[in-house]
């Protein structure tokens, strides 16, 4: 990556605002850990909280540094094409809400893994756990990396720099607080991050000749409006039935396999409010996604008339990183004070990403794979899940600083969660369906599921919106015939 040019934008009273809102989080994590004594306290709040701090908390991880940044970016170099995306996310979780809402609370469970675990015995279900973190970390890592962009324009940083600054600072309130200090932080960032994208969405339209309508006119006469494509096509770029079916799919793992956000469903006081959570983030995703692409759009009419102040970077194939355009603007034209609210929106969104991933991968490392229930007491079954905090920590550090040459950390991002969400997905389903049988059909599925997928990655033939619903698809071809096969020659679980 070349160099990125700095700036000198940030005033006092922009910096006065960031170290405060710093200073406020952490404080809050640090204070919301007394009195944890196991690992159902960190991991799932003593299952006592309310549904619509646990809803804040899931819009606050979803609409992550990747929307605050990734999706004005989106916009600025295409369309809107991504609200087709954005309504099979809304139908998803209203799915989620009625359908798989209620396996979570049948039974004491840390994550869905667990469904495998009790279906197909326990080898299933930590190869669940195994493709969680894999593909957990690596998503989560390109996450911290997006977020590293302001820093390295603010201060003009190395991205090593920033990566450990951010990690650090969330680690610090998820090592005490745990999932609680995770969800009310993220309630507390959400707010922050919906303030700094609607300042942006009322203030960019004042720089552009005719207001609104003006910059709304350029937009359309560009073909940026456009939304919606039937051209059915597993490729990009985004068109209807990809939204409709595989963004939908692409939600029930996100929202209902993948730890990130299951464990906050599973930390609801019970089946209704973890419904009501799902349904609040359904009605609540379209228009906030839709903000965030109309920033991108004013940013496009905008810097067709006014010079871009800081050169947009390349990466090593000389392709512009456009995920830098919202970051450059904030420094370089948002009014002082608003400047720094700007950027505690992006480090909101950032932080909320870190400690979700953190928290969600110690889970399931300790609890899944068996870490915590080595341990002789509850008070060390504690102090290893909060070790494991730090080591999922470093990982993100190390898988963050090798996503440097990435173009859109959007695509990235998501891609890399698609090579295992369908194998997930699908083995949740039928951990569901069969209820009992062999461990070895399910995993032969999901191996094959992951292979398949890489494959699939590789030749880009597939959109990431897809990538669910082809590897569930490759896990069912593979498993439900060997299931069926195994309960003509009863086994033991593995």
């Amino acid at each position: 990556m070349s160099s990125v040019e700095t700036s000198s934008g940030l005033g006092g009273v922009d910096w006065l605002v960031i170290v405060f809102y710093l200073a406020a989080v952490i404080g809050l994590g640090v204070w919301l850990g007394r009195g944890q004594r196991n690992t159902r306290d960190y991991f799932l709040g003593g299952r006592d909280l309310p549904w619509w701090g646990v809803a804040l908390s899931i819009l606050a991880t979803e609409t992550s540094a990747l929307t605050f940044i990734g999706v004005p970016a989106m916009a600025y170099a295409g369309d809107l094409g991504f609200m087709q995306i954005v309504l099979g996310y809304a139908v998803g979780r209203v799915i989620l809400a009625v359908v798989m809402v209620p396996y979570y609370f049948r039974n004491e469970i840390y994550s869905p893994y667990a469904l495998l675990g009790r279906a197909f015995g326990t080898s299933a279900q930590k190869l669940g756990a195994v493709f969680f973190l894999v593909a957990g970390t690596l998503g989560a890592g390109v996450r911290v990396f997006v977020t590293c962009i302001p820093l390295q324009l603010m201060l003009g940083w190395s991205v090593t720099e920033a990566i450990f600054l951010f990690v650090g600072l969330s680690l610090v309130y998820t090592w005490f607080g745990g999932i609680k200090a995770v969800v009310w932080t993220d309630a507390l960032q959400f707010v922050l991050l919906l303030a700094g994208g609607l300042f942006a969405l009322f203030y960019l339209p004042t720089l552009i000749d005719g207001g609104w309508s003006g910059a709304l006119g350029q937009a359309e006469v560009a073909g940026k409006l456009a939304w919606l494509n039937f051209d059915f096509t597993l490729a990009a770029p985004f068109n209807f039935w990809m939204g409709i079916v595989g963004a939908v799919v692409f939600v029930l793992f996100t929202h209902g396999i993948d730890q990130l956000v299951a464990q906050r469903v599973l930390a609801c006081r019970g089946v209704a409010d973890g419904r009501r959570a799902l349904v609040f983030c359904a009605v609540s995703i379209v228009p906030m996604m839709l903000l965030f692409l109309l920033v991108g759009l004013f940013l496009w009419v905008h810097y067709q008339h006014a010079p871009i102040p800081i050169e947009i970077p390349e990466n090593s194939t000389g392709k512009k990183q456009t995920d830098y355009v919202f970051p450059i603007f904030m420094l370089a034209e948002a009014p002082v004070g608003i400047k720094g609210l700007l950027f505690v929106g992006i480090f909101a969104a950032a932080m909320s990403s870190v400690s979700s991933a953190l928290s969600a991968l110690a889970s399931v490392s300790t609890m899944d794979l068996g870490l915590a229930g080595k341990q002789k007491d509850e008070a060390a079954g504690l102090r290893v899940s909060r070790w494991a905090t730090v080591f999922w920590g470093g990982m993100l550090v190390v898988v963050a600083f090798l996503s440097r040459e990435i173009t859109s950390v959007m695509n990235a991002a998501f891609s890399l969660v698609g090579l295992t969400s369908g194998a997930l997905l699908g083995g949740i389903v039928l951990s569901i369906v069969s209820k009992r049988g062999a461990a070895w059909p399910v995993v032969a599925g999901m191996i094959a599921s992951l292979i398949g997928m890489i494959w699939v990655h590789s030749t880009g033939a597939v959109h990431w919106p897809w990538y669910t619903l082809v590897g569930a698809g490759i896990l069912f071809l593979v498993s439900v015939p060997l299931l069926l096969l195994a309960k003509l020659k009863p086994e033991v679980k593995a």
